[in-house]
């Protein structure tokens, strides 16, 4: 195994390694010698309970939701309880993704000196799933000795999951994802039309649990829409960015998150909202607002593009077209309801960050065949065990059309729960549910 560094942190020892694997892997076969081509590096680490370093434990790869964002940095073990219920059995191996973290980092810098838009559209392409679990078979080949490892896969690490199960089922032993079991097949329309409804359910549902915050956000609204309001970053502050507060509305505890930020809305301290329309937002308001609406560099361009799969026709801005067709999400409807998880074209014109993406990411939108990424026929007749939390009231990942993809998945078994919201992995118990499911039937004997 190739290693930049060994130690001890946070109560865990800590192994860092990185590889090189090509940035286009056409032509190329993990595991394989790789010849000649443009490389980037894939960083990953490796986290061992110090009590059993020397022990031969099976492997755990995490794959992380996003798309676009890198593997946790744990400040212990029990800082997110997954961590510290994998580390009783497992070496846990955390990779960042491609273009994440310290894996050749892309950024709006670096990819606005990539060249013209169709460069950078073609650059983008090669930051999706395909490219991933193929960094992911090389590192487990050339990093692990080629051992099969167990996979978790969080969010869009479970449309990873799918994925690595169709191109490479000899790499895993068994796998488990927590809301993030994709569509097949796959169509960003269908996503945003049953998850719309959903965005809509939980800012009723927050409304009702605060609804003095009924008036406060309409308010804060018509403020918004009269203008000049800008954000400490010097981006302006309009209502669809306001709303996309949203995003954060299927965790918990969000609704306690959004109803603080709210509180600090106007300065004048007398909880009169008779006069906001002229008021003053506060400087604490705009910062709280900038931090959690702020994009990472390729979360939201890649996000759409995350159900691209084979000859699927054009996404051609999937949301926006739900979203023209919802007149209830409107910019002037009230009570304001809040977005989800949705990129629009609004935000490639009003964000700085998002800005150099703007033009390759509107050429993509236009692009109809992609890589296969999803191979209906050999799910179909999948042996790895994989045992899937889906959340009831998934506000990002649909219940109905991952049960859906379940029914056609062979070895598949679905715990259905009312109890998590879609970050139920970083509460506890989460995991060590899932494993003692999968331990009682029996899906880890050889691995545990």
């Amino acid at each position: 195994m190739t290693r930049l560094a060994s130690y001890y942190a946070a109560g865990m020892q800590v192994e860092e390694g990185s590889l090189q694997v090509p940035l286009d892997w056409t032509g190329h076969t993990p595991g394989a010698d790789l010849g000649p081509g443009p490389r980037i590096g894939v960083f990953y680490r490796v986290l061992t309970d110090p009590e059993r370093t020397h022990e031969d434990l099976p492997l755990l790869v995490y794959l992380q939701g996003g798309p676009g964002a890198p593997a946790p940095r744990p400040l212990s073990q029990d800082d997110d309880p997954w961590i510290g219920a994998a580390l009783k059995r497992f070496r846990v191996v955390l990779p960042d993704q491609r273009g994440t973290g310290r894996s050749s980092p892309v950024d709006a810098s670096s990819f606005a000196a990539l060249g013209g838009p169709e460069e950078q559209a073609a650059y983008l392409r090669l930051f999706l799933a395909d490219s991933i679990v193929r960094d992911f078979e090389h590192m487990r080949l050339t990093e692990f000795g080629g051992r099969r490892w167990v996979s978790l896969g969080q969010s869009y690490g479970g449309f990873l999951t799918l994925a690595y199960l169709s191109a490479f089922p000899q790499g895993l032993a068994a796998c488990f994802t927590t809301g993030g079991i994709p569509h097949v097949p796959a169509s960003a329309r269908e996503v945003y039309e049953h998850t719309f409804p959903r965005m809509a359910a939980k800012s009723r549902e927050f409304y009702e649990r605060y609804p003095q915050d009924v008036e406060r956000v309409a308010a804060i609204a018509d403020r918004l829409a009269d203008g000049g309001v800008t954000l400490p970053s010097g981006d302006p502050l309009t209502v669809e960015r306001f709303q996309t507060l949203g995003a954060d509305l299927g965790k918990k505890p969000a609704f306690e998150r959004l109803h603080w930020l709210l509180d600090t809305a106007f300065p004048d301290g007398d909880g009169s909202l008779s006069a906001a329309r002229s008021a003053r937002l506060s400087d604490t308001f705009l910062a709280g607002v900038e931090e959690a609406t702020a994009s990472t560099p390729l979360y939201w361009p890649l996000q759409e593009f995350i159900y691209a799969d084979g000859e699927c026709g054009p996404v051609g801005w999937a949301a926006q077209q739900v979203r023209d067709q919802s007149p209830e999400f409107g910019v002037g409807a009230r009570p304001l309801l809040f977005t989800g998880e949705a990129i629009f074209p609004w935000m490639f014109e009003q964000e700085r960050a998002l800005r150099p993406f703007r033009q390759a990411v509107q050429l993509l939108m236009g692009e109809g065949s992609w890589p296969r990424v999803y191979d209906a026929a050999q799910l179909e007749v999948n042996e790895v065990p994989l045992q899937a939390a889906v959340y009831y009231n998934d506000m990002y990942v649909d219940r109905e059309l991952q049960l859906d993809t379940l029914s056609r998945l062979g070895n598949s078994h679905a715990w259905i729960t009312s109890e998590y919201e879609h970050d139920g992995l970083h509460q506890s118990g989460m995991f060590s549910k899932l494993l003692r499911l999968a331990l009682e039937r029996g899906d880890l004997e050889g691995v545990l």
